[in-house]
């Protein structure tokens, strides 16, 4: 007889207690007596009863065996609905990164150039058909942009013209003013590959409407006639002026704004900035202004019935250099909308949506005096044949 070990002798025993196989089958696959297999049991049971383990009816294992194989499908079928969807995130991850469109990106409106762009980056985790699914972009479609996409630049030139006048202009350059300084150097483009040029380089002018900056103090003054009545043109310089106060709000705290702007061009005639929108900020302006008149012109200033505008000092000013006061109507922003756009372009263009956290008083009342002096000498404006208003001066042989 074979010397086993405790442990055989115990699953000899738990093998003829379950009784899956006779005792005969067990006592021969162990190598000893039928006798033997008791006498084990004997010793490490004593006389307890064992219960026999319960058989699995055959009925049970197969519906066993068909829930298992359910669970699998259901499995499955979630491990492909985890896939998609991180499919579907790694694209529109990828497509913000790539088109820069990160507020309310939809697929649906990338054109087939900006899928491409996207499925390319994704080739190396994805395959094609799996990346064309998403897009619902045929394979034929993908290939031809793919081709185009790989082919030289023959706007290159172009392309780096397009990006330097944007960053020149501080981002407020539109298509047709950037269509213009590649008129200036000779570059043979039209104004719409100028426009889907500056879509694919994500270059967007921002544009911020504010609240508007009030001096109404009441009627502390009689108010005199509006004599423009929203007439903003003229044919010549110094026939109409018009003036405002506009404030800037920065974390260092608030600067304003006081200009005289022409109605012949749209030229800042002058200008003071200060902190405070006080007398002295206006009358300084208008003394400066003044002092660009010729003995014989003698302009209609315009204004809002602001408390500035009605002051002793403001209106001495007016009465000794022959000058005519005209203000709009109690809380009509439209009364004075030239002088309101100046302000709006100015905002939207050197200010809104600009980091001005780390920048002191003097720093902010430096950069704004600069874009003024760029707005009068340098920046195009379409109605004056593509030419700032100094220029446009110079071009009329008005100024030398």
């Amino acid at each position: 007889m074979l010397n086993l070990s405790g442990n055989a002798k115990l699953n000899a025993v738990t093998e003829l207690c379950a009784k899956e196989d006779t005792a005969q089958v067990v006592a021969e696959k162990y190598g000893v007596e039928r006798m033997t297999l008791y006498n084990w049991k004997h010793k490490l049971l004593g006389d307890k009863e064992v219960v026999p383990l319960p058989k699995i009816a055959k009925s049970t294992e197969e519906e066993l065996k068909s829930e298992i194989k359910e669970l699998n499908v259901k499995a499955e079928e979630l491990r492909r609905q985890v896939y998609q969807l991180q499919l579907e995130k790694d694209v529109l991850e990828k497509a913000a990164e790539i088109i820069k469109k990160d507020q309310g990106i939809s697929l649906k409106t990338l054109t087939n150039r900006e899928k491409t762009q996207v499925i390319d980056t994704l080739r190396n985790k994805y395959s094609l058909k799996e990346l064309l699914s998403v897009f619902n972009m045929s394979k034929i479609s993908y290939c031809y942009q793919a081709n185009v996409i790989r082919r030289p630049d023959k706007y290159e030139k172009h392309r780096e013209l397009i990006r330097s006048s944007f960053d020149a202009s501080n981002g407020t350059y539109g298509y047709r003013r950037i269509y213009l300084d590649i008129q200036d150097a000779n570059l043979l483009i039209s104004e719409k590959v100028v426009r889907r040029i500056m879509k694919e380089e994500n270059l967007v002018v921002k544009t911020v409407k504010k609240k508007k900056y009030n001096s109404y103090m009441g009627e502390i003054s009689p108010a005199v006639d509006n004599i423009v009545n929203r007439e903003f043109h003229a044919d010549n310089p110094n026939e109409k002026w018009l003036t405002d106060i506009t404030e800037f709000h920065i974390p260092a705290g608030k600067v304003y704004l006081s200009p005289i702007i022409d109605c012949f061009d749209g030229l800042p005639v002058a200008w003071t900035i200060g902190t405070h929108p006080d007398a002295e900020l206006v009358n300084t302006m208008l003394d400066n202004a003044i002092t660009t008149l010729n003995d014989d012109e003698r302009p209609i200033v315009h204004s809002d019935r602001g408390a500035h505008y009605r002051w002793p000092g403001w209106i001495e000013r007016m009465d000794k250099a022959g000058l005519t006061r005209s203000m709009s109507k109690k809380g009509c922003s439209p009364d004075n909308s030239a002088c309101e756009g100046f302000f709006g372009r100015l905002k939207n263009e050197m200010f809104y949506e600009r980091e001005w956290k780390n920048i002191s008083i003097d720093e902010f009342i430096e950069k704004l005096d600069t874009y003024i002096h760029w707005y009068a000498e340098k920046r195009r404006k379409l109605s004056l044949n593509g030419l700032s208003p100094i220029q446009y001066r110079k071009s009329l042989g008005l100024i030398a």
